[in-house]
């Protein structure tokens, strides 16, 4: 089948997943178009890299790898881009699965040479059976998933969202690795962005570079218990206002808030609105669906100023790790940098 060889990275931490991790692995294997490689990456923890490693060792195309930077999602995927040998590079996350024409969908859109990154749909998979009356489509991302208010089909993006993307090699070459501190590192906060950050400073790298969502390249994310409770909600919507705080600072507001600014002023009050004539109607959760759109905007807007704070009096760190060769992947990439500096914070050397 002719198309780039894509090598795809699933990072795991935890053998409470250890079912989810081989359902995901499985996914990989039915692709209509295959898989150059599957990469685990494991985030320290040796018991989990253990058990991977018998479970795998007759599986050729699947490999089984340590982290070997500092804890942490954003280190993780770098080993693995470092380790890999596709063309393009793929993530999925270890509690997802893909359907069968994934790969085939990313595939596609890498004919464009312009085209640097492609990602996909992601559907929950709600513990419950079904979504929470009060949980609006729009932050549908609180729990990793594609929202309302994402352009339909196969468009043009600002970023594309980290648990179902894929970024041509070349991109790594141009912008480097994805930048620890910002994203996710078990349940600590902050839990994400790390994605958007990647990709402005991608576009900034390589102006002509060409992002893309298509939404038929689809995965379905599991969503555990505790986070259909309206705890985690306030928890995770705040963590996206430390999150974007740091984007803020790093690539510059008007870049890192540029789809944010739309999505709060016409995505969420059509929200609000929905909600209220549900409530009026009748229907179920409409006026909680309101509430939480308010409460989400409120708790994220609370850890953008906090994050803000942080940022300037210099409490954050953060790095941006360079792609180290595949020989060297034992050792630990990363560029230092403090998330109070003006401009291109925390960048130095090590982004070509």
């Amino acid at each position: 089948m002719s198309g780039p060889d894509i090598s795809v990275v699933i990072c795991v931490y935890t053998e409470d997943r250890w079912e989810d991790i081989l359902a995901a692995v499985s996914s990989v294997r039915a692709q209509s178009y295959p898989a150059l490689e599957t990469l685990l990456v494991v985030d320290h923890n040796e018991a989990l890299l253990d058990r991977l490693t018998k479970e795998y060792k007759e599986a050729t195309e699947v490999r089984v790898l340590a982290n070997a930077g500092p804890r942490g999602l954003s280190a993780g995927r770098n080993t693995g881009i470092a380790a890999s040998y596709g063309e393009v590079i793929a993530f999925l996350d270890d509690d997802a699965v893909a359907e069968r024409d994934w790969l085939k969908h990313f595939a596609a859109g890498y004919a464009d040479p312009h085209v640097m990154a492609v990602g996909g749909r992601t559907e929950p998979i709600w513990a419950s059976g079904r979504r929470p009356h009060w949980f609006p489509e729009e932050f549908d991302w609180v729990v990793g998933c594609t929202y309302r208010g994402l352009p339909r089909g196969r468009v043009r993006v600002r970023n594309v969202l980290g648990g179902n993307a894929s970024f041509r090699r070349t991109a790594f070459d141009f912008a480097g690795g994805f930048a620890s501190g910002i994203g996710r590192d078990g349940d600590r906060l902050p839990l994400g962005c790390e994605e958007t950050e990647l990709c402005i400073r991608l576009t900034r790298a390589r102006p002509d570079a060409v992002l893309l969502i298509d939404d038929r390249a689809v995965i379905h994310h599991r969503v555990p218990g505790a986070r259909e409770h309206f705890r985690y909600f306030r928890t995770r919507t705040y963590a996206e206002g430390l999150s974007k705080a740091l984007v803020a600072r790093s690539v510059g507001a008007d870049k890192g808030l540029e789809s944010e600014r739309r999505y709060t002023t016409r995505v969420l009050p059509a929200g609000v609105a929905r909600g209220l004539r549900d409530a009026v109607l009748a229907r179920p959760g409409g006026a909680g669906r309101a509430g939480a759109i308010v409460a989400g905007v409120l708790t994220a807007a609370g850890g953008y100023v906090v994050g803000s704070v942080r940022a300037r009096r210099g409490g954050v760190m953060y790095s941006v790790a360079g792609i180290e060769e595949k020989a060297d992947i034992e050792g630990k990439a990363g560029i230092e940098g403090k998330a109070g500096t003006e401009g291109e914070a925390g960048i130095k050397g090590g982004i070509r």
